[in-house]
């Protein structure tokens, strides 16, 4: 790096020095010469049915912890490659390549599956000869439950293979019309969805009016695939005996029934407060001329107009420093800087890992030709290390998205020492540290700055806070309706439409006007994937566990930093009850998820306040 304030591109000498090194192609021999051997041990379990199981168990379970470092540091290091250099022909063919050696992995993974659950009566035995891998305990039990939820190989076999003509086909019709819609400028339908965040409210009304009419124009077609798409899902739940649809979501999430209903309660019961905070938005968009709507923030209709949800807020006639945190330019070293002080403020232990992923090299943020957009966190079994894409413009934001990333890999590196299998969470916990790291930064932002400054930054806070809480409840009640219907009719557009109405006023009730958007089954991806049913409450569970453990810190202090990096370090083998139970808290009443919520319910009180406190010195009032 050249100029310290230049964003960086990262190193990746120490994982691989580049596609046709040495080392790269060992690793390759490596995880073949592994596949092999854990093929061969199958065969001879298969010819020898008299074998002794816990000492084959043990044999097997290191060949396959191999088989895991290699491939997941294998995979991994062929996206990022590819990530930041998209139309490389080499690094296309590599992941390509890869994909193959997945594939080797998924047949030993099958068949490792049925001896695991027609041997599960003997597991007792080899915990008690082979007592070093009694933390495998709850893994092994795990896959011998998602085992039982199997039809026949021969049935397993047929359903993925119509899935690409089924489920996936209809998902693909989705993303193919989704993709190409344009307005009659030729604007793409993403960018209409991306005029959301414009501050201009013209736009906004505009781009929100022509979204809906392209989605109504395709609504038979979103209609047959989510129809279609859900019907598969119900067919398929029922002959691998699933009594319901969320049966399967939870238990790919680690999660009991309990803890849901204890999270969707409080989540429900936070509505009201949440109401406030887009009813108090509306009010601040109408006093400075900053929306399109007729009625939003009136006595009438006090809510928000749908479009105005993620509207930035403006304020004519106040001053905008230079120095201001929110609206300078930052440089990438004061960014660096600025998280690493976030970082020291939790532990020194949080710094040291952050500075280390700074000074080595793990981040790659310079904005070029050719690279993914976004932000990304990838983790390496090999060396136990991580690398964080992103995309560094300057902008506070961006400070937020590298705490956020770093945060992943802070996570990842609680789990050096542990074997391979060990290092892959559910999503309810994959953004636990990613979203506290976010909070430090956050929080410390909204203590540090006042008046409408303090408002902006509250309202870009409780913006994203609830999507996750009230958006994500919204989808939840959606997709279970869906679910409760589809099991005894066919759905058409007008009942997708009516069932998305319904779930809107649910949970924004008033807290919109009557400009709304009933198309929304036919945006969200995730609806049309057969693999992500309830795609949706992860993000609540994560966003308020998170938001549960900083009020935990806020309350410990500094000795709390060694229960949270205890708690990281055991994501990946156990449930999410026996987790929170290890760090002294329930997580199946409603208790845990208020702590989270009290939170934002102080900024939504803070947020009105200082509003109010505006409005009244503007003459709004």
């Amino acid at each position: 790096m050249s100029n310290k304030n230049t964003p960086p591109r990262w190193n990746l000498d120490a994982i691989y020095p580049g596609l046709e090194s040495r080392e790269y192609a060992d690793d390759i021999e490596k995880y073949t010469t592994a596949v092999n051997k854990a093929g061969r041990l199958l065969d001879a379990f298969s010819k020898s049915p008299d074998i002794d199981f816990p000492a084959w168990l043990s044999n097997f379970i290191e060949t396959r912890e191999e088989i895991i470092y290699l491939l997941r540091t294998l995979n991994a290091y062929s996206y990022i490659i590819y990530s930041t250099d998209t139309t490389n022909t080499a690094y296309l063919n590599n992941i390509a390549r890869v994909k193959k050696l997945i594939q080797s992995y998924d047949r030993i993974e099958l068949k490792f599956s049925a001896v695991l659950h027609d041997n599960s009566f003997k597991l007792e035995d080899f915990y008690r000869r082979f007592p070093s891998y009694a933390g495998y305990r709850y893994l092994l039990q795990e896959k011998i439950e998602e085992t039982s939820h199997q039809m026949s190989a021969q049935e397993e076999n047929l359903a993925s293979d119509m899935s690409r003509t089924g489920g996936e086909a209809w998902g693909m019709l989705h993303e193919q019309i989704i993709s190409n819609l344009r307005d009659e400028k030729g604007t793409t339908f993403n960018s209409l969805r991306n005029d959301a965040y414009s501050a201009d409210p013209a736009l906004r009304k505009s781009s929100w009016k022509k979204e809906i009419e392209l989605l109504s124009q395709n609504r038979i077609a979103f209609a047959a695939a989510l129809n279609n798409l859900k019907g598969e899902t119900v067919t398929l739940n029922s002959r691998r005996n699933y009594n319901a649809a969320i049966d399967r979501a939870l238990a790919s999430n680690r999660l009991s029934a309990k803890t849901l209903d204890a999270l969707i309660s409080a989540l429900n019961d936070a509505l009201p407060m949440w109401r406030t905070y887009f009813q108090t938005k509306a009010s601040l968009l109408r006093a400075t001329n900053s929306t399109q709507s007729t009625d939003a923030g009136t006595s009438s209709q006090p809510g928000l107009a749908f479009y105005d949800l993620f509207a930035p807020l403006s304020f004519p006639g106040a001053e905008n420093t230079p120095d201001s945190p929110l609206t300078k330019e930052w440089s990438f070293s004061e960014a660096r800087d600025h998280v690493l002080k976030e970082y020291r403020s939790f532990s020194e232990d949080m710094y040291a890992f952050a500075k280390n992923a700074f000074d080595n090299n793990w981040i790659d943020a310079e904005v070029r030709q050719g690279k993914v957009g976004g932000a990304y966190d990838e983790d390496f079994p090999k060396g136990h290390q991580s690398r964080i894409l992103s995309n560094f413009t300057g902008a506070f934001s961006d400070i937020i998205t590298l705490a956020h990333e770093l945060g992943h890999a802070y996570h990842f590196s609680c789990m050096k020492g542990k074997p391979a299998s060990f290092c892959d969470y559910p999503m309810t916990l994959a953004e636990t540290a990613s979203t506290f790291a976010e909070t430090l930064v956050k929080q410390d932002m909204i203590s540090r700055v006042a008046g409408t400054e303090r408002l902006r930054i509250i309202d870009l806070d409780l913006q994203d806070a609830s999507q996750v809480l009230v958006d994500i409840l919204c989808r939840y009640y959606f997709e279970q309706a869906v679910f409760e219907r589809r099991e005894k009719v066919e759905l058409n557009a007008d009942d997708f439409c009516s069932l998305m109405k319904d779930a809107q006023e649910k949970t924004y009730g008033s807290g919109l006007n009557g400009e709304r958007h009933e198309y929304m089954w036919a945006v969200k991806s995730h609806y049309y994937s057969t693999g992500l049913d309830f795609y949706n409450f992860p993000y609540a569970f994560g966003q308020l566990f998170a938001a549960g453990l900083f009020a935990r810190f806020k309350k410990e202090g500094p000795e709390f930093a060694e229960t949270y990096k205890e708690l990281l370090s055991r994501t990946g083998n156990t449930s999410c009850e026996e987790l929170c139970k290890g760090a002294g808290f329930d997580i199946t009443t409603k208790d845990f998820w208020n702590s989270g919520i009290a939170m934002y319910a102080a900024e939504v009180d803070l947020f009105k306040s200082e509003a109010e406190q505006f409005l009244k010195n503007s003459g709004g009032f």
